[in-house]
């Protein structure tokens, strides 16, 4: 299926805000408030969804009223984006109800986020060639020292691509508040190299349960060179030996020009005997015929780069742990 660019945004475009996932505690009210402000203030017409304000069960509302209000804000011709705060964990519920042989008729609007949205922008680009942006959630655009992130996610909104990106100086882990760390994205097997393809990912925690589904059919997107890029969230060691060594059983992994895994968010071994996330990642992916990039600027662990699904991406890789990453529409 051809892919299709969402039109850039210009000020008085309506962006809709819906939490088809995880919704927003009371207590976070303020810095949602922040955040659509900064949209306001862009130019942009904010329309708020009734799913947003509230969480229980681990979710904004049923999952007949996120997939309502999803799909009205899918097919109203008037909204140009849609910017759920942030992930979460039941975003899967939707799939079945959305027709996206439909959506493929319609003109592309954007859609952006990461972690469960990634359940959402994934089929969008496979079933219906809406290119999507994986990138800072909504629920980022008030955090300062996310400003690295953000500032590509609203340039590739307001022109239609994201900016060349290099990786960040530095990264840092929610559960070490204060601490920075050396950021050095690097090839599994060590050395310098170099990938070209359309992209296409997520979060490996909610794409890889999708596989055999028509969901994450990655078949015909392979036609042309493709980029599968990934990031873990909570997955053990060993959960992400399984979630990997599945992706490659079903055959999504093969025939790439490049995989691409994000900084891992999840527990790491917790001793000496136990599997590490590196000795995971070597487990299941040793052998491949491809360039296989690790510790990118992909997802939980900030900053990170923001990656349209369905652009043609190139990324280099060299050997002192710098990285290079340019995307455009055509090849």
């Amino acid at each position: 299926m051809p892919i299709r660019f969402p039109a850039p945004l210009q000020p008085g475009d309506a962006i809709a805000v819906t939490a088809f996932s995880s919704g927003i505690h009371p207590q976070l009210h303020g810095r949602l408030d922040d955040a659509l402000n900064e949209l306001r203030e862009r130019g942009y017409r904010v329309v708020e969804g009734e799913c947003l304000r509230e969480e229980k069960h681990d979710a904004s509302a049923s999952a007949a009223a996120r997939l309502a209000e999803l799909r009205r804000f899918l097919f109203d011709p008037g909204i140009r984006a849609i910017l759920p705060p942030w992930g979460g964990e039941r975003a899967i519920e939707l799939l079945p109800g959305l027709d996206f042989a439909a959506l493929a008729e319609l003109p592309p609007k954007w859609v952006a986020g990461f972690s469960d949205v990634s359940t959402l922008m994934a089929p969008l680009t496979l079933r219906a060639g809406w290119a999507t942006l994986h990138g800072p959630n909504l629920m980022d655009l008030p955090l300062k020292d996310r400003a690295f992130g953000n500032e590509a996610l609203l340039a590739a909104l307001e022109t239609g691509m994201p900016p060349a990106q290099a990786q960040h100086g530095r990264y840092w882990r929610w559960d070490e508040p204060g601490r920075q760390f050396a950021n050095r994205v690097r090839l599994l097997g060590g050395g310098s190299g170099k990938m070209e393809g359309r992209l296409i990912g997520g979060c490996l925690d909610v794409l890889a349960p999708l596989q055999g589904t028509p969901y994450f059919d990655l078949d015909a997107f392979k036609a042309e060179p493709a980029i599968l890029y990934l990031e873990n969230c909570e997955l053990a060691p060993c959960g992400v030996l399984r979630a990997l060594a599945g992706l490659r059983l079903s055959g999504a992994l093969d025939g790439l020009a490049g995989l691409v895994l994000g900084r891992s968010s999840g527990p790491d071994a917790a001793d000496g005997d136990a599997l590490s996330y590196e000795g995971a990642l070597r487990a299941a992916l040793d052998g491949l015929p491809y360039p296989v990039a690790v510790d990118a600027d992909i997802g939980h662990v900030p900053p990170q780069w923001s990656l349209l699904n369905g652009a043609w991406a190139t990324l280099e890789v060299f050997g002192e742990g710098e990285a290079r990453l340019a995307q455009r529409a055509a090849r």
